[in-house]
């Protein structure tokens, strides 16, 4: 951990003491954004001849730099997914009445917390090489960034040494701290090192999304000095929700990618179950995550538009617009994974068999969602091709692809997860209470009515401008969130004093279910890398979009194959890096699973509804 905080502490000096250019004082400028008035306290944006950038021999830097960017920031994500599933566990294993549940929350989450402390440690290394990198193939690029954040470096200096320190006394102090009167305070340092992360990564994302949208400058690019609009341009906030969730899907696959490794190679049947357990808790929170993140994606690409027209139609309808299509297969494959993992999971549970007719209907309406969010309304096309149909959109699939039908196609993907996470729940249990009947069509006409609503939205679409049409994803995430937040109640209401028909038989999972497991965490980690190169090549031949040009002659936007390329091998160098960080850190260690190991009722992140929590 030494090494980590060195790193981080040089990484913040040299942000800290940068100065920059000397900045020009003439004149009053405006804000480009804003449209308000400010004295320039910051330098100009360097002049195009400023910004052609020397190679390493005849290898382009841009790759080196893409490779290192994209490892740094999934060791960040993976560094603040991590204390957060800590904290979580922790306060579940305190708030749980079951001792073997309990101990079984604690040592997870302990766990959890020596990988966190490592990949700390190599987040900051990372951070320092890519620091040194953008300092020597980048210097203009970086003494302009470095100017106009200045004001911002010792908050960030502060926050990034706060959470290291914070950090290191929430790991080493698990056991001082383990008495029932310490143990709150304990949990509150693990809360408050969450809020030092989640302070960081909003510093953080205000460079990216600045690269993107730029406020806070005038029309040279020069800080015009209101620190608040430099920090809340236009896609500051869909950023940093989007990051938010994309950290948490991206650290629990990594987390599920290790239960699964570990539950193919265990020797016994109580670490089997243990790690089948562990598959199980953490596919939920990365569900949590996934579930929001379609409409945190829309909610951000909706203010890349409202930004830049232009800039949106390069990432949807022009030279991006594969890529999206393939996101948009990968995210699919994502909600088809965790339904087939649901029903899977259903084989160690007694009495799953009764719900195995429903999936048929359930996968066969999720496949017919995905082909509809699959359909472009405009492709990249040639001249010749553009020539043959007449016109930019193509006669059959221009009808449809528009933004309300891709809404409602993966709102109604949500609603029947939800659906299936009930029949989930219910599967080793009959419901005693009077009133089952009722309940079941309560639910039922919930789930109706809130399907036909997000369908006739999606339909009604087509018939309105696109200026209004965008506004119905609205609407439409309202409706899904209250089906599900409805159903769930009722459901927990009814299941009250149900009759269990046995335990939950952790480790007895089919292969099938953990090789599907093991492809969703793949599928995780793939699409957000993809998503973040989409995100950056955005700009095109912009650092700064429509203030600072990269004008080198080797310049250029990969397409989808080099693209696909570059994000598997980060994946695959990201993964290798984490397993080995588990290894070690888990190196003879026992998995704790308390008095009750292979036959237990299911531990889940919500209360079960039978049991008090």
């Amino acid at each position: 951990m030494g090494m980590g905080l060195v790193s981080g502490l040089l990484l913040s000096w040299c942000l800290f003491g940068w100065t920059g250019p000397t900045a020009s004082f003439a004149s009053d400028g405006t804000d480009v954004y804003f449209g308000t008035q400010g004295t320039p306290r910051g330098p100009a944006a360097p002049a195009p001849h400023e910004t052609v950038y020397s190679r390493i021999g005849s290898f382009d830097s841009r790759l080196l730099v893409w490779f290192v960017t994209q490892q740094h920031t999934y060791f960040g994500g993976f560094v603040l997914a991590l204390p957060l599933f800590c904290a979580l566990l922790e306060f579940l294993g305190l708030v749980t009445r079951k001792p073997a549940l309990s101990l079984r929350y604690d040592g997870l989450a302990r766990d959890l917390a020596k990988v966190a402390l490592l990949a700390l440690s190599v987040t900051a290394v990372v951070g320092s090489l890519m620091l040194a990198m953008f300092l020597y193939l980048y210097p203009s690029f970086m003494q302009y960034m470095g100017g106009t954040f200045k004001s911002f470096m010792p908050a960030y200096a502060v926050v990034f040494v706060g959470e290291s320190l914070l950090l290191i006394v929430y790991y080493y102090s698990w056991n001082r701290m383990a008495e029932p009167g310490l143990k709150w305070i304990h949990a509150a340092i693990g809360i408050l090192t969450n809020v030092f992360g989640t302070a960081l990564l909003l510093l953080a994302n205000a460079w990216a999304a600045f690269m993107m949208s730029p406020a806070g400058v005038d029309e040279q690019g020069r800080f015009l000095g209101n620190s608040w609009h430099l920090l809340h341009s236009a896609l500051w906030n869909p950023l940093n929700v989007h990051r938010f969730l994309a950290d948490i899907m991206s650290g629990g696959a990594v987390v599920l990618a290790y239960a699964c490794y570990r539950f193919f190679t265990a020797k016994t049947d109580e670490e089997r179950a243990y790690f089948d357990w562990v598959g199980y808790i953490f596919l939920f929170v990365t569900v949590c995550a996934l579930l929001p993140m379609p409409i945190a994606g829309y909610w951000l690409m909706r203010s890349v538009y409202s930004f830049s027209q232009s800039m949106g139609v390069t990432m949807m309808g022009g030279l991006l617009t594969w890529l999206f299509v393939v996101q948009a297969l990968l995210i699919g494959a994502l909600f088809l994974g965790v339904n087939y993992y649901l029903w899977q999971s259903m084989a160690r549970i007694k009495g799953g068999e009764r719900y195995q007719l429903y999936y048929q209907f359930v996968l066969g309406a999720l496949t017919l969602a995905l082909f509809i969010w699959l359909t472009p309304h405009t492709v990249l096309m040639s001249p010749g091709e553009v020539k043959a149909m007449g016109g930019a959109q193509h006669p059959v699939v221009g009808n449809y692809g528009v933004m309300s039908s891709k809404n409602g196609a993966v709102n109604v993907m949500i609603l029947l997860t939800a659906l299936s996470f009930l029949y989930y729940r219910r599967a080793n249990r009959t419901m005693t209470v009077s009133w089952v009947k009722t309940g079941n069509i309560a639910i039922g006409t919930l789930y109706t009515i809130g399907l036909l609503h997000v369908i006739w939205l999606s339909v009604y679409g087509f018939y309105l401008p696109a200026n209004i049409r965008v506004g119905l994803s609205s609407p439409q995430a309202f409706a899904t969130l209250t089906v599900i937040v409805a159903g769930v109640l009722i459901n927990r209401a009814m299941l009250k004093g149900a009759i269990v028909h046995g335990p939950i038989h952790w480790g007895k999972i089919s292969v099938r279910g953990m090789v599907g497991l093991f492809g969703l965490a793949a599928a995780f980690t793939w699409v957000m890398g993809l998503m973040g190169y989409i995100r950056s090549s955005g700009r095109l031949s912009w650092h700064v979009s429509e203030l600072m040009a990269d004008v080198s002659p080797w310049a250029f936007t990969p397409d989808l194959e080099f693209a696909a390329k570059m994000v598997t091998l980060n994946m695959i160098v990201f993964w290798g890096a984490v397993l080995a960080l588990f290894w070690t850190c888990q190196r003879g260690q026992q998995p704790v699973m308390g008095e009750e190991s292979l036959d237990e009722k299911a531990p889940s992140l919500a209360p079960a509804p039978s049991q008090e929590a």
